[in-house]
């Protein structure tokens, strides 16, 4: 199978393209290369995808003719960096993004799997969300993840499918790192300062997963007969895996000895949401393999391998918002987000 995959060059396409790769896929990247200073260690991957360079909003149907699937990535990539500018994140992650699943399936691609989040849940109560709850997204981000499910949808015809994987808040080492993910952010913090500080009460919900576990559902749709995922939604993560902001914090406390944890009462961010995840195990036998307490463990033994220093932790490269921020105020990239 010949996949493109679309963004590369950032947190989880890094680890995902050289993963398909091992499992015998054909791999081309796409990527517009805002975070390739971001490279924070390696990590001994020796197969890399050819990648052209260009931003998704410049692709053509010719990008996408002779491949079987796209795995699509690409996108101003959180809640934050999303309020930056809602017009361009309106037209990067929603115009964007359906312009290029309409010339996929002009390019006769015959299956599109879109990264899509857990976010569009938003302020989810006390119910427990399902792949059938109503969306009720509360970020330009986060709607406009929704107006791309919805319109891809109904692109779907017999030899177009579309996948939708709706991945929890992801978490763990990358060589192209985040420090912008709350479980990735609050080691950071303990590892460097021997403090976590959590602005909230730590109330809030959130679903989490792995990157690599993000990376294996890519790899388990992609690998599924047709009639399987044809315009099928699927959470990913573990229903297992929804904590408190707080009980992640008491978690990274524990993996980091001796730091000490403080609460706030900031509750301006109104997300809290729960997320089941039963049905990508239910129709795809696919179950996540890693847990917040192995992630935590994971950061930490990096964090001693490379000695990250706090210069370092609040770099530019590994926070998306501080990185598109210098990108725009240096004259590197135009309002509209494009280099100039």
């Amino acid at each position: 199978m010949r996949v493109l995959v679309t963004g590369t060059d950032g947190y989880i396409g890094t680890l995902l393209a050289p993963r398909l790769m091992e499992q015998g896929f054909e791999v081309t990247g796409i990527d517009t290369g805002f975070y390739r200073d971001a490279w924070i260690y390696n990590n001994g991957i020796r197969k890399f995808p050819l990648s052209l360079f260009s931003d998704i909003r410049d692709v053509e149907e010719e990008h996408f003719k002779g491949f079987d699937a796209v795995v699509h990535l690409a996108e101003l990539s959180n809640d934050p960096l999303g309020e930056i500018d809602p017009r361009i994140t309106f037209q990067i992650n929603y115009l964007g993004s359906a312009r290029l699943a309409r010339l996929c399936r002009s390019a006769g691609a015959k299956r599109f799997v879109y990264t899509s989040s857990c976010s569009v849940y938003g302020a989810g109560g006390g119910e427990i969300k399902t792949e059938e709850s109503s969306v009720a997204p509360q970020t330009a981000y986060a709607e406009c993840k929704s107006m791309v499910e919805r319109d891809v949808t109904a692109m779907a015809t017999d030899d177009f499918s579309p996948v939708f994987l709706r991945n929890a808040t992801a978490y763990g080492p990358s060589p192209r790192m985040r420090f912008d993910l709350v479980l990735n952010n609050l080691a950071g913090m303990a590892w460097t300062t021997g403090q976590i500080r959590v602005t909230s009460d730590g109330s809030p919900w959130r679903p989490l997963v792995h990157l690599l576990d993000i990376c294996d559902a890519v790899i388990a749709v992609l690998k599924a007969p047709r009639e399987v995922v044809h315009r099928q939604v699927f959470n990913v993560g573990k229903t297992s895996e929804n904590y408190r902001v707080r009980e992640l914090a008491e978690i990274v406390a524990q993996t980091f000895p001796s730091c000490t944890l403080s609460f706030g009462t900031n509750d301006s961010d109104n997300r809290s949401y729960r997320v089941s995840f039963d049905k990508i195990e239910r129709v795809l036998g696919f179950c996540c393999r890693r847990n917040v307490h192995v992630g935590a463990e994971q950061l930490r033994d990096l964090f001693e391998k490379i000695r990250l220093t706090p210069d370092v932790f609040e770099a530019r490269p590994y926070t998306r918002l501080k990185k598109i921020r210098y990108l725009l105020e240096s004259g590197q990239i135009d309002r509209d987000f494009f280099w100039r």
